[in-house]
């Protein structure tokens, strides 16, 4: 049974669209100084870092974390009034 999540910007989104989406606006440099793992700094790629997300669950918080965040600052972004 999947219950409706309209206000969860994770909602529907799998681990790898969240990575995929947060290099692509941050470059892997980028995201290994916001988010402190050696997948995302030394010889970085998808398929590694998707490997340890899925055994890290502090290191996968920090990378949904950081996507939640970003989606917010889009939204504030796109509402009536936003930056």
């Amino acid at each position: 049974m999947t219950q409706e999540q309209p206000g969860n910007p994770l909602h529907g989104k799998t681990l790898e669209d969240v990575l995929i989406a947060l290099v692509a606006h941050y470059g892997w440099a980028e995201l290994g100084t916001r988010v402190k793992i050696k997948c995302f700094t030394s010889d970085p790629s998808v398929a590694s870092s998707l490997k340890f997300l899925r055994r890290t669950p502090w290191a996968r918080k920090q990378v949904e974390d950081l996507y939640v965040r970003l989606q917010m600052r889009r939204a504030q972004r796109r509402a009536p009034g936003g930056r």
